[in-house]
């Protein structure tokens, strides 16, 4: 009834079967009961999901109980499921139709990817009967066409997500506009015959994709759950190389004024995601000011006493970095302010938002044992203050390594990879290979087990965190008690206790997280196998 008052097409199903059928007919979203599953066959649903073709991602809206026993299943059923999303029962219309809106919006993008793909390949067949009298070098070009429509295909997922989750929509179109634009402007000048200056288009696509691929980490943040890679950070010199990128996401009547302090402090914090909690501060101020107006970033030192900490629980006095964005935009209430933290409270209108830019930002302070103020007034301004602690360590500078000079493996070096995912498993096994290394591999902990206990050579382990069953950290302690000091990698897209990683890794462990360069990859690898 709430679904067709809104506008919306509905059609209920009794039972999983019924619903499979159903599916048949094409579907914008499922909502499906929580205890429609408990004993239930999973199989044909499951069978279809594994089915859907690459653009596809379908939506589901797992209705829950608070505190229902379901809740504590919910990464097992995402893992089955794919693209879930929980709502709480009792739950409010708007939130149901904000969030069923979201969706077939999302929805919407897939098909229209689909549609994109269908012509860029029709496009291509053309292309290619006119095109063999070439040389090679239109060859490659065509080549890296191709991995730019991949990279469209892997946003459009990331989009979905993001949709369900709420509140970064915008964000995602601008990055998709940019592979986009790249790859429609490759299409007409390829077709025309005109190869040369290719490559900054190309380079716009892939650097507009990764842009976006960084952008699925937020969505762990107001959670506090993404993976933190905390180090030695100086917030003057990420502010001003992202001066640029702030400018561009701004309106033409917004003036951005950069202040920074001479004498700066180090910061601790995951710089990737500072630099996203900036860029989006910048893009909240620019909703606030439709008008325009001024836009300032500042720095500066904060020592926070007792009295200024008292307040906030776990934040401990000391010397913090404070990094603050201030508009002169329309300003909030204090009854808006007192709640813009918290997740899915939004002002925007129904499909313009769900709030959880800000209630991100939250948990990335927190979770880096710093904090976020809010100071607004209406029709004045609003000013958000990230307070993260000051490094108190050594800073050693890091020389990287040129991935193309890295010595290859010494003879009979064996690397162990553990990972669920099949496409991942080979892409790692083929670029260890490139360098020379044997590998073993193995799809979960209980078929890598055999091996660890067998004479095999094992100089590393390479495990995904989130494996089914047995998770990778449970796997290293089992192997470390086998082979005392096995050197282990941890790669994760998502994993609920390896969010700190300092907690979370022992000695002889690191951790990188999905997607990653292969450059980090093989440099990682050859650096803790070298390690004495």
């Amino acid at each position: 009834m709430m679904l067709n008052e809104a506008g919306f097409g509905a059609v209920t199903a009794s039972n999983l079967p019924l619903l499979c059928e159903s599916l048949m007919d094409g579907a914008g979203l499922l909502i499906i009961a929580a205890e429609a599953l408990r004993g239930a066959d999973l199989e044909p649903l499951l069978t279809y999901l594994q089915q859907q073709p690459a653009w596809s991602d379908l939506p589901i809206v797992l209705l829950t109980h608070h505190g229902g026993s379901e809740q504590n299943a919910s990464s097992h059923l995402s893992a089955l499921l794919g693209n879930i999303t929980l709502l709480e029962r009792p739950f409010h219309p708007v939130t149901l139709i904000s969030l069923v809106t979201t969706a077939l919006r999302g929805r919407r993008r897939q098909y229209e990817a689909r549609d994109r793909m269908i012509d860029l390949s029709q496009s291509e067949q053309r292309l290619q009967s006119t095109l063999e009298t070439l040389e090679q070098q239109v060859e490659e070009r065509t080549a890296q066409l191709r991995a730019n429509e991949e990279a469209l295909r892997q946003a459009q997922k990331m989009e979905a997500v993001g949709q369900l989750t709420g509140g970064i929509a915008h964000d995602f179109n601008n990055m998709l506009t940019g592979i986009i634009g790249s790859l429609e402007l490759l299409r007409r000048r390829v077709a025309r015959g005109r190869t040369e200056d290719l490559d900054s288009l190309i380079d716009l696509g892939v650097t507009s994709a990764n842009r976006a691929a960084g952008l699925t980490h937020r969505l762990l943040a107001f959670s506090r759950r993404q993976s933190l890679d905390s180090k030695p950070v100086e917030i003057n010199h990420l502010v001003t190389s992202m001066s640029e990128l702030l400018r561009r996401s701004l309106n033409e009547s917004i003036a951005l004024d950069v202040r920074v302090e001479e004498k700066l402090w180090i910061a601790e914090a995951d710089p990737n995601q500072l630099e996203s909690a900036l860029l989006n501060l910048a893009l909240n101020a620019r909703d606030a000011m439709p008008n325009g107006g001024q836009l300032v970033v500042e720095t500066s030192n904060r020592h926070l006493d007792s009295v200024f900490t008292a307040a906030y629980g776990t934040l401990n006095p000391g010397d913090y970095v404070e990094l603050s964005v201030s508009d002169t935009g329309c300003g909030m209430p204090d009854t808006v302010v007192s709640r813009a933290f918290d997740p899915f409270f939004t002002t925007k209108p129904i499909g313009q938002g769900t709030g959880l830019g800000l209630s991100m930002i939250y948990g990335f302070a927190r979770q880096s044992h710093g904090h976020v103020t809010i100071h607004s007034v209406v029709g004045q301004g609003t000013t958000v203050s990230l307070f993260l602690p000051r490094f108190a360590g050594e800073i050693i500078a890091e020389e990287p390594l040129n991935p193309p000079q890295l010595p290859f493996a010494n003879a009979g070096e064996t690397v162990l990879i553990v990972e669920d995912d099949p496409a991942v498993r080979v892409l790692v096994s083929a670029v260890l290979s490139e360098l020379g290394y044997a590998f073993v591999e193995a799809g979960d902990a209980n078929s890598a087990l055999p091996i660890i206990e067998s004479e095999q050579r094992i100089d590393l382990l390479i495990s995904d965190v989130g494996l089914p069953g047995m998770n990778g950290r449970q796997l290293a302690e089992i192997g470390r008690q086998l082979r005392p000091g096995l050197k282990v990698l941890f790669i994760t897209g998502y994993a609920e206790h390896a969010a700190v990683r300092g907690g979370f890794l022992d000695p002889g462990m690191q951790m990188i997280t999905k997607p990653f360069t292969f450059e980090l990859l093989t440099q990682t690898v050859r650096e803790m196998i070298r390690a004495t």
